[in-house]
């Protein structure tokens, strides 16, 4: 299961979202809730923002974490203390682990990078118990995420290879209204509920959210470090503008929205 998110650096990869799905990580522990003893499963892992926020809750009984990267594996496992987590490489869409294995499987900001994102969602559903939890949680990029939808409406201004580029960016796998919800439904998942997560991303500077992009991390960077050198001139100073809208270069503050989906297994 090849995944559509590029990674250049782990530490780039922090500086862009990283950080940012470590404060949506409880958000998404709350909803998918836990119980002591749990045996829980964090399906694609990356930096470990939802794996190291479940450790912190001392009643869980083991935390298993898996991600396609090896860069992401070996990071995350750089920083483990914790003899209740076990990190390994693998696909979301074949997990290495026998059924009903876990109590809950939970994914973070994840399943609209797999291309075959309902196989996923059908591999989670098989290594949980019944009535195990299986949950998880992707950004609303057409509705939720002005900081990103700001470079893409302003980056086709002046490109138009950039127009299919946004409309993939904008409508990945599960980011349409309810979409997730069919996808757990049609895998047998019962009880489903969908939601939505609100965080806020918040920037020092232009270079502090350009900073990564320019880097080549992510879909967006991937499009930014493809583009010719006087484009990329004009597409920086574009939205460099766009960030600043008119006041000096400084602190922003943008919030940003997730879709959550959880339902039970039977």
């Amino acid at each position: 299961m090849p995944s559509s998110f590029n990674v250049e650096s782990a530490d780039g990869y922090e500086r862009l979202m990283g950080r940012w799905s470590k404060r949506l990580a409880p958000l998404l522990i709350d909803f998918a809730g836990l119980a002591d003893g749990d045996r829980v499963l964090d399906v694609g892992c990356g930096t470990g923002s939802l794996t190291f926020a479940l450790a912190g809750r001392p009643g869980l009984k083991e935390i298993a974490a898996i991600d396609y990267s090896p860069v992401f594996v070996e990071a995350a496992t750089r920083r483990n203390t914790d003899p209740r987590i076990a990190i390994r490489q693998a696909d979301a869409c074949a997990l290495p682990f026998e059924d009903n294995r876990f109590d809950r499987a939970i994914s973070l900001l994840v399943l609209h990078f797999v291309p075959e994102a309902g196989k996923a969602v059908s591999e989670m559903a098989r290594v949980v118990r019944p009535g195990g939890v299986v949950a998880a949680a992707v950004w609303d990029h057409y509705g939720g995420m002005p900081i990103m939808r700001m470079m893409w409406d302003t980056a086709v201004m002046l490109d138009e290879d950039a127009l299919p580029l946004r409309r993939k960016y904008c409508f990945q796998p599960m980011m349409r209204p309810g979409e997730m919800k069919q996808s757990f439904v049609s895998q047998g998942l019962v009880d489903v509920e969908e939601t939505s997560l609100l965080i806020r991303m918040e920037y020092g500077s232009f270079e502090d959210y350009w900073g990564p992009i320019g880097a080549g991390e992510g879909p967006l960077g991937t499009y930014v470090a493809g583009l010719d050198p006087a484009k990329r001139k004009a597409v920086d100073a574009a939205v460099r503008a766009a960030y600043e809208a008119g006041e000096p270069d400084g602190p922003r503050s943008f919030a940003s929205v997730a879709w959550a989906c959880r339902g039970r297994v039977v």
